[in-house]
C-alpha cells in the first residue's frame, strides 16, 4: 500500500517505517498521525513480523517535531483530539507484541522524541538530538513525552529537560539512558536491523512475553510483579515453541520456532 507521508518495507521478517516529510524534517502532522496508525494496526495483525523499525527520510531528522503551523491555530477541542491521536500512536507502538526499534538519524525533538520514547529501544547517530522544546511554545508534550520519558530517565531528569527545554546530544541521550546505542550515522540501520534480526531467530512467544511483563510489571509493586513473572513463565510451557526450544537446546540443533 501506498503512503502520502511514509515509506513502508518489509525485510524478511523486520518491518522498516520511515517517516518521509524531508522537506519539513519529517515533522509530524495530522497526516502522519492518521498513516502511522494505520501501519501500526496493521503491523499488529501480522503474524509473519517479528520487528518493526521506526526511523526518518533525508539526511537530517528523524522527526522534528509536529507540524507548528497546522497546530497554531487549534482550539484547545482541537488540541485534545490531536493529542489524543498522539497517544494512540504511541499506545500502538508500545503494545505490539514484537520489539520496536527508532533509528533516530537525527533531529527527534517534540512529537519525534515522543515516537522513540514509545519504543522499545533508541539506537542514535552520532549526530542525533533529543528533547522537549514545547515549552518555548507555551505547551507541554502532548503525545506521552511527559510520562514516558520521566519512566526512560528518571523524574528529575524529564523535570529538567522539559522546563528548560534544553536539546541533548547522542552522547548524553546514551549517559542518561534515553538511547541504547550510539554509532556512525553510515551504521545505524545496519545495527538496528542486525539487533531485530537476532531477536527474530528467538521464540516469538517469549519475546512477547517478556515485553508484556516488564511493561506491565514496571507499573506494579515488586511482590505483584514478581507473580507476574512467574505465572508468564509457567504459561509458556503450554506452547509448542517450548518444547521446540529446549529439545532444540538438547538435541544441539537450531530451534525452529512457529510461534504456537
Amino acid at each position: 500500500m501506498a503512503y502520502a507521508t511514509l515509506l513502508v518495507e518489509d525485510r524478511g521478517p523486520i518491518r522498516i517505517v520511515t517517516v518521509n516529510r524531508p522537506a519539513v524534517l519529517n515533522a509530524i502532522d495530522a497526516t502522519v498521525v492518521a498513516e502511522l496508525t494505520a501501519v501500526l494496526e496493521q503491523t499488529g495483525s501480522d503474524d509473519a513480523l517479528r520487528g518493526l523499525l521506526l526511523t526518518g527520510a533525508g539526511e537530517k531528522a528523524f522527526v522534528a517535531g509536529a507540524d507548528i503551523a497546522a497546530m497554531s491555530t487549534m482550539d484547545p477541542e482541537q488540541a485534545l483530539a490531536f493529542s489524543g491521536r498522539g497517544h494512540a500512536v504511541g499506545e500502538l507502538l508500545a503494545s505490539l507484541r514484537i520489539p520496536t526499534l527508532a533509528a533516530v538519524n537525527g533531529f527527534a525533538l517534540g512529537g519525534g522524541c515522543e515516537l522513540a520514547l514509545a519504543c522499545d529501544f533508541v539506537y542514535a547517530a552520532e549526530n542525533a538530538k533529543f528533547g522537549q522544546p514545547e515549552v518555548k511554545l507555551g505547551v507541554i508534550p502532548g503525545f506521552g513525552g511527559t510520562q514516558r520519558l520521566s519512566r526512560r530517565v528518571g523524574l528529575a531528569r524529564a523535570l529538567e529537560l522539559c522546563m528548560t527545554g534544553a536539546i541533548v546530544d547522542a552522547a548524553e541521550a546514551l549517559r542518561i539512558g534515553l538511547a541504547n546505542r550510539v554509532l556512525p550515522r553510515e551504521q545505524l540501520l545496519d545495527a538496528a536491523l542486525a539487533t531485530l534480526g537476532t531477536i527474530a531467530q528467538m521464540g516469538p512467544l517469549a519475546i512477547a512475553k517478556v515485553k508484556d511483563v516488564l511493561h506491565r510489571g514496571a507499573e506494579l509493586p515488586l511482590p505483584d510483579a514478581n507473580l507476574l513473572e512467574q505465572q508468564s513463565f509457567a504459561e509458556l510451557f503450554a506452547t509448542a515453541d517450548q518444547k521446540e526450544g529446549m529439545a532444540a537446546f538438547l538435541a544441539k540443533r537450531a530451534a525452529a520456532f512457529r510461534g504456537a
